[in-house]
């Protein structure tokens, strides 16, 4: 008769050996990344989620932080900006968003107006290009970041420090797809993560406010349905779990129910659809200042976009906090 096969021992091997490199990390005082443990042993691992799922269970099992067992996700957020001076303990220039344990302090300029957190590397880049935080017809100096996607701890906790810390006059604003993996990385700013939700205390930003884009304003921009995207069945399954969350804003069901409903979603580009700048022109608030008017390279949609929203969020934020 053949053999009958008992429960395989690979997933305690996985395990101890994850308990093995953390220990190592600790004793030798020398931080390690969950890509480091990974490759130390790929043929045990099989797969990076493998190493991701094992720490974040290990650590919220011994009720500690990541950085107590010195294991780090790799650093790739970004940020831009005058108004943010960040000062390492070892002296260097940060070139991507650090981990707190590495910064020894923050300079926050008294210019800064507002901050935006933008989903996509891309837009990110462009608006870098554009220097929209020193845009001229904005109200103030800002910040731009971005976590390329679903964001890193170490970018979850720069905005965790600057949602805690600025006056509530300074608004901190999020630019993200009007689709369910947009509103689901709003959400992991806003409110944490699953995973690492017994790390939310010191990693959500409940100050943070979305931006946009909203589906239920694009008619109003005048983007035709055409011009968006289709919902995938990986669309649906997102929207329709997001929907089942408890304590989900009525705002954040609304745009759900509308993707599902008109089954299109809205990237960020598809602003280039928007028709002409004159045309625009109603879209900005009505009662913004002379100041926060058309500015003279209006003919770019995004930044007119942005322009007319973040004018319009300073001015409410000013306003509840005089």
């Amino acid at each position: 008769m053949p053999r009958s096969r008992g429960p395989s021992a690979r997933p305690i091997a996985q395990l101890f050996r994850t308990m093995d490199l953390m220990h190592e990390a600790v004793i030798d005082d020398i931080p390690t990344t969950k890509r480091d443990m990974y490759y130390k042993d790929v043929e045990l691992f099989g797969s990076q989620s493998t190493v991701d799922k094992l720490v974040d269970d290990l650590a919220a099992t011994f009720q500690l932080s990541r950085a107590d067992l010195n294991v780090r996700a790799s650093c790739k957020g970004l940020i831009c900006g005058p108004s943010l001076k960040i000062h390492l303990r070892n002296g260097e220039i940060p070139a991507l968003v650090p981990h707190s344990e590495d910064i020894q302090r923050f300079e926050v300029g008294n210019e800064l107006a507002w901050v935006l957190v933008v989903e996509k590397e891309a837009v990110f880049q462009t608006l870098c290009r554009l220097r929209l935080t020193t845009y001229g017809s904005l109200p103030g100096k800002g910040l731009v970041i971005t976590g390329k996607g679903y964001p890193d701890v170490a970018t979850r906790q720069l905005v965790k420090t600057l949602s805690a810390n600025l006056p509530s006059r300074i608004p901190i604003l999020c630019l993200v797809d009007g689709d369910a993996y947009g509103i689901d990385i709003l959400s992991v700013y806003k409110h944490g993560s699953k995973s690492m939700q017994h790390e939310n205390e010191n990693l959500a930003a409940p100050r943070i406010q979305w931006l946009g884009l909203w589906a239920t304003e694009l008619a109003s921009l005048g983007i035709p349905k055409d011009a968006l995207i289709p919902i995938t069945k990986h669309d649906e399954r997102k929207a329709r779990s997001l929907l089942k969350r408890e304590g989900a804003p009525a705002e954040w069901r609304k745009e759900l129910q509308h993707m599902l409903f008109s089954r299109r979603k809205a990237e960020i580009e598809v602003l280039g659809a928007v028709r002409s700048a004159t045309d625009c022109a109603a879209d900005l608030p009505a009662n913004r200042p002379p100041r926060f008017a058309e500015p003279s390279n209006s003919g770019i949609p995004l930044l007119r976009y942005l322009v007319a929203k973040i004018s319009a969020a300073c001015v409410e934020a000013s306003s509840a906090n005089p």
